[in-house]
């Protein structure tokens, strides 16, 4: 490891997530902050803390300038960005490159590549990886249209750069297509600097499943498992397991050979996922995307495996040969583990966001528990960020014992000052189809929220 000194691009959890795996390995750490974050837990188990900018974050955490400013002015020699903020943005990647300092993730070349949903489509297409009905890019509304009856209804309308569930819609008729294009223009051009669109086939009853993958960088990348992600909302993740146990074994060498073939083939460096659709009624599964990047999800896989992913990445970037310790490093984990997101938001109210103080913080306590926690006692949750404020991972022998010491775990959690979505966990955790593992990408939306609010 000849990385010495890491700047941590990042807030919340998964700062505090880098900045222990460093202190692990004896690597200083330089934690570039807002001002709203200077007294945060990260910043305080952080060797030192650089206030860059206010707590709006396209004034500090977005702002690449700033943080790579930063990270040269303090010595450090390498750079972590997390996930979410600049995580994906290959401008990051070569204003590092330009400083001499190490980007702790894949080249710039490779995060345009895969973050081109097209050109990643093409790439996954070459590597043999399976992939719905779709279109190409489409150049006007009617373009849409005929692509769409082409496909066949319902087809998913999506943003060619987007990502984390934004720019995207469902279509059930052409007349939705026509509604939905000029909208998601828009919002793509604003969230992406790119309004481009395609079109896929949507399944109407899928799991989403992913593939973690390594890659040395020069060539050799390996599997490390599949994760099943499909409680969500909006496209956006609550509940996430390892392994992905609907799958069966051919099923899962399957998606995890084609991933691995698709992120060699761009010579990936550092950790990625490769996510898939899953069709349980046709028992086969389509390419969505490459995330280049550590996953919020990733704890899962670790917990599985027992393997610490931040640290794969450090020496991966560090130029460290870890093709022979992954098989030495994987034999302490457990057979599944689940992971619940611990957000301050009120899911009786539309899942409005919940700023404010945290007067008690409680979480259970266990062999089997692990609480990746941006907060404590007395900490102010800001308006400023996304709503997260945990990550609950709940291990067991097997998914059924993981599900009940799920239930136990969540009924234990008490957290006062805030409001959370811990009662709403709690009742996914405890509801029977999900502890027959029997539901999909929309169940939460269409048939678990509507009983739970009423």
């Amino acid at each position: 490891m000849n990385i010495r000194r890491l700047l941590v691009a990042n807030r919340g959890e998964i700062a505090v997530r880098i900045i222990s795996t460093c202190r692990k390995l004896g690597v200083e750490t330089v934690l570039a902050s807002s001002s709203a974050d200077r007294d945060s837990p990260a910043a305080k188990l952080a060797d030192r803390t650089v206030v860059i900018g206010p707590p709006q974050a396209t004034r500090s955490y977005l702002d690449h300038r700033l943080v790579v400013h930063a990270a040269a002015a303090t010595g450090c020699d390498a750079l972590h960005p997390g996930y979410g903020f600049l995580s994906e943005r290959p401008d990051v990647v070569r204003a590092c490159d330009e400083a001499g300092i190490v980007f702790v993730g894949p080249r710039a070349e490779t995060i345009e590549s895969l973050g081109d949903k097209l050109r990643s489509r093409e790439l996954a297409d070459a590597a043999g990886a399976p992939r719905i009905k779709g279109s190409e890019a489409l150049t006007s509304v009617f373009d849409a249209q005929r692509f769409a009856m082409d496909v066949g209804f319902p087809v998913l309308l999506k943003a060619a750069s987007g990502g984390g569930g934004r720019g995207m819609a469902v279509c059930m008729s052409v007349e939705e297509v026509a509604s939905a294009y000029p909208r998601l223009v828009t919002e793509a051009k604003e969230a992406f600097g790119d309004g481009t669109l395609f079109l896929e086939a949507f399944v109407e009853t899928a799991r989403h499943v992913e593939v973690q993958v390594i890659g040395d960088g020069a060539g050799r990348a390996w599997s490390l498992g599949l994760r099943d992600c499909s409680v969500q909302r909006r496209y956006q993740k609550m509940i996430e397991e390892a392994p992905a146990t609907l799958l069966d074994d051919a099923a899962c060498e399957q998606l995890a050979a084609s991933a691995v073939a698709l992120l060699a083939s761009v010579r990936y460096r550092g950790v990625g996922t490769v996510e898939f659709l899953w069709d349980p009624a046709r028992q086969t599964a389509s390419f969505m995307e490459v995330n280049t990047r550590i996953q919020v999800e990733h704890p899962v896989t670790e917990a599985v495996t027992g393997l610490d992913l931040v640290e794969l990445q450090l020496e991966v970037a560090s130029g460290d040969d870890v093709a022979a310790r992954l098989h030495e490093r994987s034999s302490s984990g457990v057979g599944h583990a689940i992971e619940f997101r611990i957000n301050a938001e009120d899911a009786t109210r539309d899942f409005r966001p919940s700023p404010g103080r945290i007067t008690a913080w409680v979480p259970p306590a266990g062999a089997w528990i692990r609480l990746d926690s941006a907060v404590e006692k007395g900490s102010l949750v800001t308006p400023y960020y996304d709503s997260m404020i945990a990550k609950l991972i709940v291990s067991g022998v097997d998914r059924a014992d993981a599900v009940r010491r799920s239930i136990e775990a969540l009924s234990s959690f008490r957290v006062e000052g805030v409001a959370t979505n811990l009662p709403l966990l709690r009742a996914i955790a405890g509801d029977p189809e999900f502890g027959a593992n029997a539901f999909h990408t929309r169940w939460l939306e269409s048939d678990f929220l509507p009983g739970f609010a009423a």
